[in-house]
């Protein structure tokens, strides 16, 4: 329920920046044009976005015949979570890397690229799918996707309204340091919002993660595999689509500028350090 709401003010919070740019852009007119797309945008959200960012990764759906191990790895997990069987995909990337996404348990699905597979043990890598079936069962899947969606969405209509804001009678931008502001602000404030909601769930998916898998320590082994590879190994889909970040298990993209300021996952060290605090024997 708490997730739920969250969805709904993260919903409320981009429409009111949508009517916000689009009055910027066009007044009142603007505006309610803008709550138009806002709706709709909801609306395509919630019931379509997850379908969406697999496209973005051109991601594979396979099943116990295309994929037995891993198809039946991610049954047996999801068993022990307690939770209806998620669509299972894979990404042909080499960067080692997985997420989940749907709007509630029942509609979930789960992917892993090849690079992940090639690099972590079976083990390791039962400990990454176990994290992402702890996202499904926390219910944070719906809002992650969902932020991913919109964030896009709302850097379009930034850079819309700075190449199609309101023009004086000579056709030059009516108010070009207000249009500049709305292309540099809405992004970040897209970015704001992701950064708020991933870092905690992070942390929580880990724990539930371990809790599933019964192996911290082979969650916090995959974390620092993964930290090691993906620095030199680009995602190209995610350096595309840079507001699906806060989706992956860790930040795939290379971090110049803005996007390492604003990074949505907390630092690896600290998630290995508080999972090998849950190993048996742990001081």
């Amino acid at each position: 329920m708490f997730n739920l709401m969250k969805t709904a003010i993260l919903m409320a919070a981009i429409t009111a920046l949508f009517m916000a740019i689009g009055s910027l852009m066009g007044g009142q007119t603007g505006m309610m044009l803008a709550l138009a797309v806002a709706v709709a945008m909801n609306f395509f959200s919630y019931w379509f976005s997850d379908k969406m960012v697999l496209k973005m990764y051109n991601a594979r759906e396979v099943d116990a015949t295309s994929a037995p191990q891993f198809y039946r790895m991610v049954q047996d997990l999801a068993q022990r979570a307690g939770l209806p069987m998620p669509r299972v995909y894979v990404i042909d990337e080499d960067a080692p890397n997985a997420f989940a996404t749907g709007r509630n348990p029942e509609h979930a699905a789960v992917a892993a690229t090849t690079g992940i597979m090639r690099v972590l043990s079976e083990r390791e890598l039962r400990g990454v799918m176990a994290h992402e079936l702890a996202h499904v069962r926390h219910r944070d899947i719906l809002i992650s996707t969902v932020s991913a969606t919109m964030a896009g969405a709302i850097s379009m209509l930034a850079n819309f309204a700075m190449i199609f804001g309101g023009r004086d009678s000579e056709g030059r931008p009516a108010n070009p340091i207000v249009g500049l502001l709305v292309m540099l602000l809405a992004p970040l404030a897209a970015s704001l919002i992701q950064m708020a909601i991933s870092r905690s769930r992070e942390f929580e998916a880990d724990r539930g993660g371990a809790e599933i898998s019964g192996d911290p320590r082979a969650l916090a082994s995959a974390l620092e595999k993964i930290h090691a590879y993906a620095r030199g190994i680009p995602m190209a889909a995610a350096e595309r689509h840079p507001e699906t970040a806060q989706m992956m298990i860790m930040n795939p993209l290379s971090g110049g500028g803005l996007r390492g300021l604003f990074s949505t996952h907390p630092a690896t060290e600290e998630r290995v350090q508080r999972l090998l605090a849950m190993a048996p024997g742990a001081q």
